[in-house]
Parts: C-alpha cells; structure tokens; sequence
C-alpha cells in the first residue's frame, strides 16, 4: 500500500512539474492584440473566438471603444511587463489554475491563469475569470449596434429623401440616453457624393429628439420619433423633449469639434464594414 501510494506522488509531483512548466509557457499568451494571431495554438478554441471577437470584429463607438482592455491589464491600468509560475493546482482530469505573479511599472500583483487539456495538450481558457465578462461585453455591445443600425435606417428611410440626394447616406450618431423603449440622441442626416476615393458632402442636417424603440423578432426597430423644433423654438423644444438629460444634449449639439470627429469616425466604420462584407 506505502509503495502504490508513493508512485501516485510521484505521478502528482511529476504532472505538477509539467503544468507549471507550461503554465510558464502560457504566460506569454495572456491575451492582448499584440499576441492574439500567434496566440491561436495556445488557447482554447472557444476562447480565442471569444477574443478575436472583441479585438477584431466589433464596431468601435466613441463611448465603448477598447473598453475591454482593463480584462487583461493590472488593476491599476499599467501594462503587464513580467510574468511567473508560483503554484499550479489540478482542478480535475482536464482543468487546471496557475497562479502566476505579475509585474508592472508600479506593483507587482497575483493573477489566476486556467488551463484546459485539449487534445492532450494543456491551453489557455480562462484568466482572471475574465471570459465570461468578454462574452457579456460582446453581447452588450452587439446590442447597442442593433439599436444603432435601426436609428440610422430609420433616418435613411425616413429623412434622408426630403434632402438633396448623393450617392451614399450615412447618418451620424451621438447618443444622449438610453432606456429599453426610448433613445435620446443628436442626430445628424448626410449624403455623400463619390469622387475618386473622396466622399464630399453633398447635403445633410440635424435631427435631434427621442425615438421611441420596441422589439420585433428580437430585433429593434424605431416606432416614432419626436423632433426639436427649427427656429425661435428649438431650445424650448429641446429642453421638453431631452428633460434631465437637456445639458449633456447641449453639450454635444454645441461641440462642432467633436460632431466633426463623429461623423469621420462613423463614415470610416460604415467604408470599412461594406469593404469586410463584400470581401466576404
């Protein structure tokens, strides 16, 4: 009995050995959008899907942009400069925690690494428990591009024809607030006229107010949309329609800067998502 007890010791010792060996291995696959395409073979499938959903595949907004990247940084935001192995525990046959010291400019902190055995071959699957959070990210953000994909058809079916026409309409967005069944916003309308590889404007205006939203087939859909007025009553129109969120609307409405920067950011995400769809 002592000696069956001992080779089975020894098997442990031996498998912790290996594990932290590739858990040292590992630590340099702690995901980021550096290390994510030569990162495949070292992660799980699953979560390296996960995660090239988030680094690659998700429309960037000027609110949620990179928003995930505090997942795979030190609580304090300093990027990750050193990684160890100090202790390495088997969960099961095919999971296992390592947890790994890191160092950063300013601290040096403990981190949990989880490993699955696929194939035969130990993976990255999990750090910090992390995945479930990049999965609830991605869901919240496709969410968010559903409601804005159905703001701006709404205005390409129902605004944009009462303006000059070009080639291409693309509304630009600055959303205010949000609830379930309602969306305040500073919304702005314009075509564009193809010149070569330029896209000057041709027409466009505003259309700020609340669009009422509901849910068809699981998808979002604009039912109605109260407008500000044009001319002497547009401040006291917008002051009934945006209520409390009145100053944050004015804020944006005011910022021709920042308006600017929007409109380019959401026309060169509109070029390159029709470009992804057609080399599709």
């Amino acid at each position: 009995m002592k000696k069956i007890v001992f080779v089975l010791c020894a098997a442990v010792m031996v498998s912790c050995g290996r594990l932290e060996r590739r858990a040292a291995e590992l630590i340099a696959y702690i995901p980021d959008a550096a290390c994510l395409e030569r990162s495949q073979g070292y992660l799980t499938e699953d979560f390296y899907a996960v995660l090239d959903t988030l680094f690659y595949r998700l429309p960037s907004h000027e609110a949620m942009d990179h928003q995930w990247e505090h997942f795979f940084v030190a609580s304090d935001g300093s990027r990750i400069e050193s990684c160890e192995s100090v202790h390495v525990a088997r969960m099961d046959r095919t999971h296992a925690e390592a947890t790994i010291r890191v160092r950063t400019e300013e601290d040096v902190e403990e981190h949990l690494l989880s490993m699955e055995l696929v194939k035969g071959e130990w993976l990255l699957s999990d750090f910090d428990g992390h995945k479930s959070d990049c999965v609830r990210y991605i869901a919240n953000n496709r969410k968010e591009e559903a409601l804005r994909e159905a703001i701006r058809t709404y205005l390409v079916q129902h605004i944009a024809p009462y303006y000059r026409q070009g080639d291409l309409c693309v509304p630009a967005l600055m959303m205010v607030h949000e609830t379930d069944t309602a969306v305040w916003g500073d919304f702005w309308v314009y075509w564009y006229a193809f010149r070569g590889d330029t896209l000057p404007i041709v027409s466009g205006g505003n259309h700020s107010g609340r669009m009422s939203i509901a849910c068809e087939d699981g998808v979002p859909v604009v039912t109605a949309f109260e407008q500000t007025t044009d001319g002497a009553g547009n401040e006291a129109s917008a002051k009934r329609i945006f209520g409390d969120y009145y100053d944050l609307y004015h804020a944006m409405h005011s910022n021709e800067s920042v308006r600017e920067a929007v409109r380019k950011e959401q026309l060169s995400e509109y070029i390159h998502h029709q470009s992804v769809c057609v080399g599709m």
